[in-house]
């Protein structure tokens, strides 16, 4: 029987990673790693936990103690030193355009990354995934068929000028935000000059997906 906590601590050595940077990573306090694999507290890792933890080391679920076969594991010729991390890749489409009805959610792949390069990219590697963009309300600055990469993680408590993608009535749209400091209001922009910009909105009213922090487009 596999034991997750010699396991979860062999990565963390091999990975050269540490306990309180992997605590953060889950969003738990910084002892919380540390006291699971020392003292056995919990005696064992939550779901959730345990799903973010095999995302970000690449592995198999079964082998921090989940369910066999629970995610792919990367086949392993890399550089020395240098993890892949998968990151989901969505069904869905974010429109960049008059806005696409989202009738489900589910990774239809994985994707790798190198893993010191996603921390880079957002505070939470495990919260970011990949959608690919419709329409052309973004150009030029996004086409479509572009795959984008959005943080999760990035949503309303942390709003500030950039490109979002958003839910307004069911409807998924990647668009640039403007953040009025002064009457706390957001301006929903297109950067393809042909389509009209929303003003002064409310930000209670707009549901933030997450911020998009790259994008990966196919030369033809």
């Amino acid at each position: 029987m596999v034991d997750a906590r010699e396991a979860l601590e062999k990565l963390i050595v091999e990975r050269g990673e540490d306990f309180s940077s992997l605590s953060r990573l889950l969003g738990r306090n910084a002892a919380y790693v540390q006291q699971f694999i020392r003292r056995g507290v919990p005696r064992k890792l939550d779901e959730e936990d345990r799903r973010k933890l095999a995302r970000y080391f690449g592995v198999d679920e079964a082998t921090l103690g989940g369910p066999t076969g629970a995610m792919p594991v990367l086949p392993s010729r890399r550089p020395k030193g240098r993890e892949l991390a998968l990151v989901p890749v969505l069904r869905v489409g974010a429109s960049a355009g008059p806005g696409a009805i989202v009738e489900e959610e589910q990774a239809e792949a994985l994707m790798g990354f190198d893993a010191s390069w996603l921390r880079r990219m957002a505070r939470n590697p495990a919260d970011l995934s990949i959608i690919q963009v419709a329409g052309d309300s973004m150009m030029p600055t996004l086409s479509d068929g572009d795959d984008i990469l959005v943080d999760r993680s990035d949503r309303a408590d942390r709003v500030r000028d950039g490109i979002y993608v958003l839910r307004i009535d069911d409807a998924l749209m990647v668009k640039r935000i403007a953040l009025n400091p002064v009457a706390r209001t957001l301006t929903i922009k297109s950067d393809n000059p042909s389509y009209p910009d929303w003003t002064d909105c409310d930000p209670a009213r707009v549901d933030i997906i997450g911020r998009v922090v790259w994008m990966g487009r196919k030369l033809v």
